[in-house]
């Protein structure tokens, strides 16, 4: 007689009993949400409807939708279908690839150039390049979480210093030595800009190495979308450039741009480079698509920071606190999660949708909801999110907001005696 597993039923899953330490992994969860006040996630609200704004993504220079992009990964799919899913490492002679690596390596103006699975891939991957038990890695304490996973993972010391205070900085070297500098130019969460210049000085004369990730900043500023650091003048200062291709570029990879001969120690050192499957022909075909668009996109760019010092200065003249921040991203620092959730849903309401960012995103305390601006806005659009945030002030409590006091604070603090 032979002996058969019981049918499972279609309707039912079946797990093995969850050990006391993952049980209270789980608790400690259930805990976070109690602190929003409310039964569901933090994350979870409306669906945006007709006619909804939408400022929750990072398609700066509107490409999502381009035809041309499109049509780029239907023709790469039918020709070739899902591509061969295999590690990068074994990508030899001509591929689309190389052809990407080298036409974004001259937008960026450097001498070469690696494809990633994603950014998170490549600012991980390429720590685990640079630093080691012996390298201390100085990053700023707004650097994204990227950044601070590939410090761990190479086995590297952080040392973290203030967000864009380079006096803290350089008495960090000074105590500490030369290593290397990561920080962003544009920061994800509050839009903040990089004195990438002064951080460049400094890394010159102290003999570090600079990283810079450009995620937020790579097809939004600098000479045909060639990023900050091109923009600025820093070539001779910056060793290394990371970016997120999933954000102007409306793709899913990373990039690392770097000195020729990087390539090789790269893609057998980096573990995402080695132990992960690259990035597909229909992504790669898109991705040249919206280079093309890229750096013919001046008008594109033009709105967008148009749009982005419109609405901000709109809304602090409402009295939201931006936290100094000057680019496309726009921060309303709620703070409490409670609070954020009620602004949200205020937001939500009203038809417009940003991102919620909190733990672990950012502080427990310091929870915000994020406004992606983009170069299509219209002036109607514009005119409905500062009316909605002006209705709303007293209704998500904007009063008492930590971010408020400390904007009035600062206020106070300015004016003549």
């Amino acid at each position: 007689m032979t002996d058969h597993a019981p049918e499972a039923k279609a309707t039912e899953g079946v797990s093995p009993p969850v050990p006391g330490f993952l049980q209270r992994k789980l608790h400690d969860f259930e805990k976070r949400i109690q602190r929003w006040e409310s039964p569901r996630h933090i994350l979870d609200g409306l669906s945006p409807g007709p006619g909804a704004i939408l400022l929750n993504g990072n398609d700066y220079l509107s490409l999502s939708k381009h035809p041309r992009l499109a049509q780029a990964a239907m023709e790469a799919v039918s020709r070739e279908g899902l591509g061969v899913m295999m590690s990068g490492v074994f990508q030899r002679g001509e591929h689309p690839r190389h052809t990407l690596e080298q036409r974004l390596a001259v937008l960026l103006r450097a001498e070469s150039g690696i494809l990633c699975q994603s950014g998170y891939c490549a600012n991980v991957g390429l720590l685990e390049c640079l630093a080691d038990e012996q390298v201390p890695v100085y990053i700023d304490r707004m650097a994204h979480v990227s950044l601070w996973r590939g410090i761990r993972s190479a086995g590297a010391t952080a040392v973290p210093f203030r967000h864009n205070d380079v006096d803290d900085l350089r008495r960090r070297i000074t105590r500490l030595g030369p290593g290397v500098i990561t920080v962003d130019s544009v920061y994800s969460t509050n839009g903040s800009v990089c004195p990438l210049a002064d951080v460049a000085e400094l890394a010159s004369r102290h003999g570090c190495v600079l990283l810079v990730d450009e995620s937020h900043s790579l097809g939004t500023h600098g000479p045909r979308g060639a990023g900050m650091v091109v923009g600025q003048g820093l070539l001779e200062h910056v060793h290394f450039r990371t970016a997120s291709l999933s954000k102007a570029f409306v793709g899913r990879a990373g990039f690392v741009a770097c000195m020729r001969g990087f390539e090789r120690y790269f893609e057998m050192t980096s573990g995402p480079a080695v132990f992960s499957s690259a990035v597909l022909p229909h992504d790669i075909a898109a991705l040249l698509a919206a280079l093309e668009l890229i750096r013919d996109a001046d008008a594109r760019r033009q709105r967008l920071h148009a749009n982005a010092a419109s609405l901000r200065a709109r809304l602090e003249e409402l009295g939201y606190d931006l936290d100094g921040g000057t680019a496309q991203i726009l921060a309303l620092q709620s703070g409490l999660e409670a609070r954020t959730l009620r602004l949200k849903d205020a937001l939500e309401a009203r038809g417009i949708f940003g991102s919620v960012f909190c733990d672990p995103a950012t502080p427990v305390k310091h929870s915000l909801v994020r406004l992606s601006v983009h170069s299509e806005l219209s002036q109607d659009d514009l005119d409905h999110v500062v009316d909605a945030c002006r209705e709303i002030r007293d209704e998500v409590g904007l009063s008492s907001w930590a971010s408020t006091r400390r904007h009035a604070d600062v206020s106070s603090a300015a004016l003549p005696a």
